[in-house]
């Protein structure tokens, strides 16, 4: 059974850095898209960045695009997510997901698998 376990957020001041990590168990990973998503309290959760499955294509919301890089290790069942240049705009509970073969949009409609999210706070 696919399971996604993400870790690494936290507190964090604004213009720093965090790198989330999600962890997934019971699949043979590099069949799946894996993409990151992210909601704020009253808000839709969004796409903000996914993968293919051997990594060669991204994407990336203009909402982060040039400060946050998606990428995967399949041989350590683990996708990251590398921010930097944090905004108070950023703070929201961040999800991983899987879906099996290609991912079309970086939507949720488009995966089918979530992990159990963690906070991220943008804040002095």
């Amino acid at each position: 059974q696919l399971q996604l376990v993400e870790s690494g957020g936290g507190l964090v001041q604004p213009g720093g850095s965090l790198t989330l990590s999600c962890v997934v168990s019971g699949v043979t990973l590099e069949v799946y898209a894996l993409g990151w998503f992210r909601q704020a309290p009253g808000d839709e959760r969004e796409g903000i960045s996914c993968i293919s499955t051997s990594g060669g294509t991204t994407y990336y919301s203009d909402s982060v695009k040039g400060r946050f890089t998606i990428s995967r290790d399949n041989a350590k069942n683990t996708m990251y997510l590398q921010m930097n240049s944090l905004k108070p705009e950023d703070t929201a509970v961040y999800f991983c997901a899987a879906q099996l073969g290609l991912f079309r949009t970086c939507s949720t409609s488009d995966f089918d698998s979530w992990g159990q999210g963690t906070q991220v706070t943008v804040s002095s």
